[in-house]
This record gives structure tokens, sequence and C-alpha cells, in this order.
């Protein structure tokens, strides 16, 4: 199958400026960029006139389930909307519970223009079945917490992600080892997570200082800040690594990490609405670590279109500094892309808009009063879009929304059973 988008302003989010070109695309890869490509080469003809063509967004950490407690848990301090909220919503929450939230975050996700995600949550079986069938691309992940014996449960649960979904989905999913955080994982079970990483050649993928409340409990049991603690038990030292958040780290933190593989998922929006505070993302990216964007589970951030996240990162960075020139736009849009993509290991594989890699792009459309006129495109969609306005999104070469119609979930139904869903798990709490 050969699809051509025609006519359309190519952003590669490369260094090159923005050009008009045409794009083909073959079964799953990008044939070829450049202008005039014949539309006799094409089974299948896209007009981009109008349209941004851009890499999707790569959501580097997501609880996608998470949906179904969207604007149930608002305005809480971070602990009373852990403990009253969202855990007594979550232990009523089923395996087909899990399925249908995650298929929410995803069709929320496609149209918006996030085409790949990074997901650590329970029942993840299920959300493998909602990616096969969907056609998104996503980095999986059992998060696993050691604080009382389970008998082994969540580590043989997460050892058979690995064994039944890893590669799978026209290789569209893939697998990480997600011991959750510091805090919930002592020190024998996360270097047991580190051997298994190493031995089966996994990215492990967990939280790192979202709260000044992690930092003060690893503090006070083990006399180090949180990232020494990771530091000090070898995750950096051989294993891809996904840290999600790093808001509370010291200068002496963001030097341990100089160096590691993978980096840290930002998730400004989360961040601010929990009132975290602002993580060091200039200070990391100044000391070589590679830094994306994520948005977090819905249940906190209560959206997960990607729009949102650029801008609040590129705006808090500015203010944090007093210093417009902080964070502009292009880099804000690169950390959506082709940044998150190096942190779910897919570096050589989507994020840019290059010959060869996985066809996993959008089209925006800039026939909008808020996107006029186009001086800066750049600035545009950092600043000024919106998830509503992509019109186009394509995974692995096949078309999942197309002039903002889902062709790969069906809304009515979906829309039933999560409202059902919630219900029956939100009642009364």
């Amino acid at each position: 199958m050969k699809i051509l988008i025609k006519d359309t302003t190519v952003l590669t989010m490369n260094s090159e400026a923005p050009f008009r070109g045409d794009i083909l695309i073959e079964d799953d890869r990008i044939a070829d960029i450049r202008p005039d490509i014949p539309d006799a080469d094409a089974d299948e003809i896209i007009q981009g006139t109008d349209m941004v063509a851009a890499p999707g967004f790569v959501n580097a950490h997501q609880h996608t389930a998470m949906s179904l407690l969207r604007a149930f848990s608002d305005d809480l301090k971070l602990m009373d909307w852990l403990d009253k909220k969202v855990l007594p919503a979550e232990a009523r929450m089923t395996p087909e519970d899990i399925y249908w939230g995650a298929k929410l975050s995803m069709a929320e996700m496609i149209r918006s223009g996030t085409t790949a995600f990074a997901d650590m949550y329970i029942h993840m079986n299920e959300v493998a079945c909602a990616v096969e069938e969907v056609g998104m691309r996503a980095s999986l992940t059992r998060g696993m917490v050691f604080l009382e014996d389970d008998g082994g449960r969540r580590m043989n649960e997460a050892l058979d992600l690995v064994a039944r979904w890893n590669g799978q989905a026209e290789g569209r999913i893939t697998t990480m080892l997600g011991p959750h955080s510091p805090y919930t994982c002592p020190p024998e079970p996360f270097k047991e997570v580190i051997a298994l990483a190493e031995k089966l050649n996994l990215p492990v993928h967990t939280h790192l200082a979202e709260t000044k409340e992690e930092v003060v409990t690893i503090r006070e049991r083990y006399n180090q800040t949180p990232a020494e603690y990771l530091y000090n038990l070898g995750l950096f030292e051989r294993t891809h690594v996904l840290l999600a958040h790093s808001v509370h780290l010291t200068r002496k933190d963001i030097g341990l990490l100089k160096g590691m593989k993978g980096g840290v998922s930002h998730n400004p929006v989360s961040n601010l609405k929990l009132g975290c505070g602002i993580a060091p993302v200039l200070g990391m990216m100044e000391q070589g670590i590679t830094v994306g964007l994520g948005t977090d589970g819905a249940g906190s951030a209560t959206t997960v279109d990607m729009f949102e996240e650029i801008k609040a990162a590129t705006w808090l960075q500015k203010l944090d500094y007093g210093d417009p020139t902080r964070l502009p736009a292009l880099q804000a849009l690169q950390m959506a892309t082709r940044e998150s993509a190096k942190l779910l290991n897919l570096r050589d594989v989507i994020g840019t808009l290059e010959v060869g890699k996985k066809a996993d792009l959008i089209l925006i459309d800039l026939k909008k009063p808020h996107l006029q006129p186009a001086h800066n495109l750049e600035s545009l969609l950092a600043y000024s879009a919106n998830g509503a306005d992509v019109d186009t999104t394509i995974v692995n070469g096949k078309v999942l929304m197309r002039g903002r119609q889902l062709l790969t979930i069906e809304e009515e139904e979906l829309f039933k059973q999560v409202s059902a869903r919630a219900k029956r798990i939100t009642e009364g709490i």
C-alpha cells in the first residue's frame, strides 16, 4: 500500500526549515520526501494543501486507563488526591475497565496528534489488546510496587507482559520493566528488577522525585536523595532508563544523571495542577540529558493533549528564568517528538520525518483563524495550535484518523462503555 501526501508543508523536527513537498508512504515506512512525487506512484492520495505534515507526538509518560478518573479528583493536594480518591477508585477497576479506559485515552491521543506513548499501569495485557486493535504505537510497562509481599505476583505479571507482547502488533508494541518509584520499591527488589532488565535487554520506566514529600521520605529512610538512591543501586550503569517527572533534583542529582542512557519525561501540566513544582529542564539539558514530554494520566492532568504540554513546558522555563528566550518553540516541539522517541528507545524508528523511518505522522490544518497569518510555523504550532487542529493521524503507515474522523475506534460504543464504568468505579468515593 502506497499513500502519497501531496503539496504539504513538511516540518521534519530536525534542523532544516519547513519546506513545501510531497511525502510517499510505502507500507509502514516513509519511502520518499521531495517536491513533485508523481501521483502514479501511489494507491491513495491525501491532499496536504493548507496542512503541515509533522512527526506524530510521542507521549513519554502516561497512565492511559486513568482517563476513567478524569475530573474526578481535582483541586486536591497530592496525597489527598491519591489516598482519598485515586487508590480507592483503582481498587474497583476490572481488567475490562482498564481496556476501555485505555481506549478512551487513545481516542483522545489520536485526535490530538499523538502516535506513540509510554504507559505504566495495571492489567497491561488489556492495554496491549487495545493498542493492537486501535493501531497506535506503545511502550508498555506493568507498574510494580514492593511495599508488601504479594508472592511475586507483580513481577510475574511484568514478565508475562514482556513475553506475550514485546515486538507484537506488527512491531508497534515494545515493553519495559516498571518499578514504580524509589519510595515504593526497597533496595533488594529494585536491584532484582535492574538485573532482569540487563539480562533481558529491556529499558526501565520509573517515577523520580515528583514531590517534595518523596525527597523527605527517601532522606529519612536511606539518607539519600531519590536520584542518589537510584544511582547507588546501579540503575544508570548499563540500563536504558525512562524517568518520569524529576521535579525536585539538586545540582548534584543532575550530575548523577549525566551520561545516562535514556532520560527524563517532563510532565508540566500534571506537575502544575498538583502543585508539585517546576522541573529543572534546562539544567538537565545543559548536562546533555535527554528531556522529552509526557502528559501523565488524565486523572491528574485531565487532558492528554500534547499541545498543552508543549505550551506549559516552554512557558514554565521562560517564567522560571525570567527570560523569554529560554526553551524556544522549535525546541519545545522537538521535546514532544524526537526527544520523547529517544526516551522510548525508538530514536531510529520514529520522532522525525525521514526516509526509512516508520510512517508515524500527523497533518495539522492551518486554515483556522488562530493559525493565521503563518509568520513563523514553529511558533504557531507551539504557542497557538491545539489538538483539535489535527486533521489526519497516521501510525505505521495506517490512517487512524482522517478529516477528524476516527477510523479504528467506534466512539459511540466507547462513550457508552466508559460512562457506565466510570460511574461504577467512583460512586460513593
